[in-house]
């Protein structure tokens, strides 16, 4: 009984996003000063990202496996509505990890 009660404990305690790896584009001076979905104005050189479903406020490392670098983001806005890409991140953000280009990358929250 005591296995099993712990087997649901370390289950339950593991992070939904622990080492998840989607891909990634980002977005920047051309959406500056716009309303995010959050209702807050996007800033490109900010560390923000946009997520389909993740409440707003959720903080994620995202870390880029080409460069090792890693940038911690909020989500404050919704998207990428790009079939295949799970995350928008800000320029600032995408620059932080080297990205350039949609690639993919691993998220873990913070």
């Amino acid at each position: 009984m005591r296995f099993e009660t712990a087997l649901i404990l370390i289950i339950l305690s593991t992070p939904a996003y622990a080492g998840k790896t989607m891909m990634a584009t980002w977005y920047g001076p051309e959406l500056a000063g716009n309303r995010t979905a959050s209702g807050e104005r996007f800033n490109p050189n900010g560390l923000t990202a946009a997520h389909r479903s993740l409440p707003f406020g959720t903080c994620l490392r995202v870390s880029n496996p080409k460069t090792g670098r890693s940038v911690a983001v909020r989500v404050n806005d919704r998207g990428p509505f790009t079939k295949g890409v799970s995350l928008d991140l800000s320029y600032g953000a995408a620059r932080a990890i080297g990205m350039r280009v949609t690639q993919s990358v691993t998220v873990d929250r913070c």
